[in-house]
């Protein structure tokens, strides 16, 4: 939101206060408060009718610093909050004669407390980025409406990264961006999971704790400056020190959450039967024997949402019509060797049965005059489950506890978006707080039910919304795109920037959701979506299976699940830094080569891990451009070297793809092309790419027990070429 008229004058009705000085400092244990007066204090009436902002520094974490701005601090705070981790790390706190330092690890926050305001966030003796005269605002309009502001400085050639899965231009600099969850697709500036987080290039990354609305304003008001703002009195926001992109992630997913250990078999393929088509058990057992007819390995099936009836979503009752034995149909895809996923969403349509039960019961989201809340779109007199009520949350795991023993292994939990701010939550909480956090509560009860079922690490969600901490709930995917190589681009884009707010899993739908792809996008996109962290084959109103597109797309889609399957001892490895560091598995470039400047806005191509680097094919004509950092790369699949830095235009066919490893990279790759479960460190080769002689190095790979193997390798030559021994500690 934008509350300025050019550099030096506010809008019309627009008037805010600005702390001008420090008037006092105390330090009440860990805790600092600044109180700034928004005039000149120069003599004892000047503090009359003056406000005072009351600023105050904390730590959660080590290299964290929590900066808290009020104004009137009698507001109720009616939730619902970010789960943020507090720990209780050694702080100093030097109180000086024209300054306060707060320090927190090797973050330290500057307070001037001489002059005109200001703090600086410095580290290293570097100033990072700093809070400046008129930076901080309390803001009222004209129509009585109050927000806080606060801008951070943007050094020369700081970007910006983040903010959730966004799909417009990667680099966020000049972008108003609102954090504000809706069901926009892909082609637009709404997005399904806002994030209110964003990293930069330059050692800090920014985290408003706020679940309602943040407006950011990233250059785009003050082209100098990170604006970020609020309604209410109040502004807490954490700046987040690494010195690396990736330690700054480290640090940030500390303190919202890692990543929740996934299934092997959730990285095999995912075949759906699509939104809108028609379909019945014969249809699905039709794909299935076409897959193993071609030798196209598959791993789980999905059922969108037309298992149920129309109009009765969600009953979480099969269509009697279409499969009148669903345990038995079950029973016969686990025989096939296949997992099971069903679409579900929150919301209640009002001929479910469910909704006469769950509104008796008080379950559902209310008006404020206690009736409850509905409307037509999406489901003829759709409600919405209330998940601050806790009976409402276990009254909804045990319908879905009846599918998981009919036989069902996983839920794609669709939407939770739409999510009304007139409404009265059973718990009290803020509307406008708990549009976005619907999203953690709605996925968080799913979550938690397949972890109690299934097992730690058994758990597994196709979902599409997310908030801040959604990343604990994986896997997401990335929404409605159009079958077209424009919308493949915007995906992308959204993934790394969904990857640059401390999500470690994330998927798409090959080949586009809305509309039918020629085969050109199809074959393309399946080399995207199966070097992608979860690979799944779903549209709109057409199947996607290969060979209604063509026989060739049948042959595409196994060359690059049998890759895939091959790669699994590496992804699995891959997996561990994101449930260790909060590193997400695709990985933007600047996060892997974050000294390398022509790696700072490239949002077509990523690293599939810490080795490979990936380059989709988004031409018909198969050509391809992209930027190999310093070194010999070696093509993953022909081992055609390249040398970096330079950029480099290649066309590939539709049996390959632009997969280069990193130089001195030592890869463990599967013996077995199959399927996603083997002995991984045992049914393994390890394979060097551009070694150096003698090159000695520790590869890990996790073994089906749950533990992990250690390998010692070495590289020698032996007649010219590259001998690598490799031998279990």
């Amino acid at each position: 939101m934008k509350f300025t008229d050019g550099y030096w004058l506010h809008r019309p009705g627009i008037t805010a206060l600005n702390p001008r000085d420090v008037s006092e400092v105390v330090a009440d244990g860990s805790k600092l408060e600044v109180f700034a007066p928004t005039q000149r204090i120069n003599a004892r009436g000047d503090a009359l009718n003056c406000p005072q902002l009351t600023i105050t520094f904390d730590s959660p974490l080590e290299d964290v610093i929590s900066v808290t701005i009020e104004h009137f601090q009698g507001a109720l705070d009616l939730g619902p909050h970010f789960e943020v981790t507090e720990g209780n790390p050694e702080v100093n706190i030097s109180i000086e004669e024209n300054q306060t330092v707060y320090t927190s690890g090797a973050l330290s926050a500057r307070i001037k407390t001489d002059g005109d305001w200001g703090v600086d966030f410095m580290a290293g003796g570097h100033v990072l980025t700093s809070s400046v005269p008129r930076s901080i605002g309390v803001i009222s309009d004209a129509a009585g409406n109050n927000y806080v502001h606060e801008q951070l400085t943007l050094g020369v050639g700081t970007n910006v990264y983040g903010l959730g899965e966004r799909f417009g231009a990667f680099v966020k600099n000049g972008q108003s961006v609102d954090v504000w969850n809706e069901d926009g697709g892909t082609s637009s500036d709404l997005a399904y999971k806002n994030v209110p987080f964003y990293l930069t290039n330059n050692g800090y990354g920014v985290f408003v704790n706020h679940p309602e609305r943040v407006s950011f304003e990233v250059g785009s008001e003050v082209v100098s400056r990170t604006q970020f703002s609020v309604e209410g009195q109040k502004l807490q926001y954490f700046v987040i020190h690494g010195d690396t992109p990736k330690d700054i992630l480290a640090r940030y997913t500390e303190l919202t959450g890692r990543p929740s250990r996934i299934p092997a078999w959730s990285y095999g393929l995912w075949l759906s039967t699509s939104f809108t088509t028609n379909y019945n058990e014969e249809t699905v057992m039709s794909f299935i024997d076409g897959m193993e007819k071609r030798g196209l390995p598959l791993s789980v099936f999905h059922f969108d949402c037309h298992w149920m009836r129309a109009f009765h979503w969600s009953d979480f009752i099969w269509d009697p019509a279409t499969f009148p034995d669903p345990e038995g149909m079950l029973a016969r895809l686990h025989d096939r060797g296949l997992k099971v996923c069903v679409w579900i969403n929150p919301y209640i349509a009002q001929r479910s049965y469910l909704f006469k039960e769950a509104m008796e019961l008080g379950y559902l989201v209310k008006n404020a005059d206690g009736s409850v809340w509905q409307w037509d779109m999406w489901q003829a007199g759709m409600a919405l489950v209330d998940f601050t009520n806790p009976e409402a949350a276990r009254w909804y795991q045990e319908k879905l506890r009846t599918l998981l023993g009919q036989g069902v292994d996983s839920f794609k939990t669709d939407f939770g978006e739409r999510i009304p701010t007139t409404v009265r939550w059973h718990d009290g909480s803020c509307p406008e707080r708990m549009h976005n956090y619907y999203a953690q509560l709605y996925n968080q009860t799913v979550f938690d039910l397949l972890t109690k079922e299934l097992g730690h690490g058994e758990a597994v969600l196709f979902a599409r919304s997310a908030t801040a901490g959604g990343q604990k709930l994986p896997v997401h995917w990335g929404g409605d795109c159009e079958s077209t190589f424009a919308a493949m681009s915007e995906s992308l884009r959204g993934g790394l920037s969904l990857a640059s707010s401390g999500f470690g899993f994330w998927s798409h739908d090959i080949g586009g959701f809305e509309g039918t792809p020629d085969p050109d996008i199809f074959k393309r996109w399946i080399a995207f979506g199966l070097l992608s962290s979860h690979s799944r084959l779903h549209g709109s109103n057409s199947y996607r299976v290969p060979w209604l597109v063509d026989e060739e797309s049948s042959d595409v889609l196994r060359h690059f699940t049998n890759l895939k399957m091959r790669l699994m001892p590496y992804l699995l490895a891959s997996a561990e830094e994101a449930y260790a560091a909060g590193t997400p598995m695709m990985r933007p470039m600047f996060l892997e080569f974050p000294r390398d400047p022509s790696c700072a806005a490239l949002d077509r191509q990523y690293m599939l891990g810490s080795d490979v680097l990936v380059a989709p094919v988004m031409d018909a004509s198969g050509s391809v451009q992209f930027y190999l950092p310093e070194g010999t790369w070696t093509h993953l699949e022909t081992g055609d070297q390249l040398q970096g830095p330079a950029w480099h235009t290649k066309t590939f066919s539709v049996l390959s793809a632009a997969t280069y490893v990193r130089p001195g990279a030592v890869l463990p790759l599967g013996t077995v092309n199959d399927r996603p479960e083997y002995a991984w460190n045992k049914e393994v080769e390890f394979i060097a790419f551009a070694p150096s002689e003698g090159q000695r190095s520790v590869v890990s790979i996790p073994t089906q027990s749950g533990g992990t193997a250690l390998f010692d390798v070495t590289v020698t030559k032996v007649d010219g070429a590259s001998q690598v021994t490799a031998v279990e500690r």
